[in-house]
């Protein structure tokens, strides 16, 4: 059964970069309509048409830029769709498809590629030919590992993975040199290892998993402004969260922490706290807002 999540995000670039001037740009849902047009097609919409294959016509409009077909009944990418040199966005979600073909290669200027929603196991390594990739969406897919193929695109700026079955995520993250926001939430992580991240990385969400504890490592981040590491199996707290200079919005919810260090007085740009969930005691909740008196503490 295909699975329907409700997902909660800070924030996504593809929200921004997916959308298109209606005007300049108009939107065909019909392929006759597409083909018979004396302008030049652009931008063309399948979505919800429950189609099971992409009209082979396609192919003619060598212009197009923008291509959805989501929510429609494919089990395949067809070839139809890697003839089109010029896409910058495509969004496939909500389909049924197991597999992504070596052909995706050839898309050279695709910008955003949005697979959320589908029954991928594992990622086709010729994804990494796409070094003008900005953000991605694999999220509600099977998952079991972070695609190292995504480690060989600089240009990255978002990637979404959440709610696969991710327990593993390469350590040397930092090669994705751009990337500002990272989505791992609602798989099997339970060990960050010495995870090391983009310099430049502003969000990260990493909710509903299993980790046990943050790696010094993360700590490094000083970038970050938006950390969720909510309904883990977190304890304590490293004195070294001091690192994170620039954390705006900090979400330490439901887990398993007493207590949290002196160390957070230094946080001075924190301003929302969320201990909800937390057995922490009154007292040292009193003690916390004595040290963060510009912070709002949920607790």
């Amino acid at each position: 059964m295909k699975k329907l999540f409700v997902f909660i995000s800070f924030f996504s670039l593809s929200q921004v970069t997916a959308q298109i001037d209606p005007v300049k740009y108009p939107t065909y849902t019909n392929i006759d309509d597409a083909l018979k047009s004396k302008e030049t097609v652009y931008s063309i919409s399948f979505r919800d048409k429950a189609l099971f294959n992409i009209p082979p016509g396609i192919r003619n409009l060598n212009s197009l830029f923008f291509l959805n077909i989501m929510g429609n009944r494919l089990e395949k990418m067809d070839q139809e769709i890697f003839d089109l040199k010029e896409l910058e966005i495509l969004n496939v979600n909500q389909n049924s498809i197991k597999y992504i073909p070596d052909e995706i290669g050839a898309l050279k200027k695709l910008k955003t590629f949005s697979m959320s929603l589908n029954s991928l196991t594992s990622i086709n390594p010729n994804i990494a030919q796409l070094q003008n990739l900005e953000v991605i969406q694999l999220d509600a897919n099977n998952l079991n590992v972070f695609p190292e193929a995504l480690l060989q695109i600089p240009t990255l700026v978002e990637i979404n993975l959440q709610g696969n079955q991710i327990s593993f995520i390469d350590e040397d993250l930092r090669k994705i040199k751009n990337l500002k926001f990272l989505n791992l939430s609602a798989n099997q992580i339970n060990d960050l290892g010495n995870i090391d991240l983009p310099e430049k990385l502003k969000y990260l969400e990493l909710q509903q998993n299993a980790i046990i504890s943050l790696p010094d490592q993360l700590f490094c981040a000083k970038n970050l402004e938006f950390l969720n590491v909510s309904q883990n199996n977190i304890r304590q707290i490293s004195p070294k969260i001091k690192g994170l200079k620039n954390i705006v919005s900090l979400n330490l919810g439901n887990n398993k922490i007493m207590d949290l260090p002196m160390e957070f007085k230094e946080l001075k740009n924190l301003k929302t706290l969320i201990l909800t969930g937390n057995p922490i005691e009154k007292n040292k909740i009193d003690q916390l807002k004595a040290l963060l008196p510009d912070t709002q503490i949920y607790f």
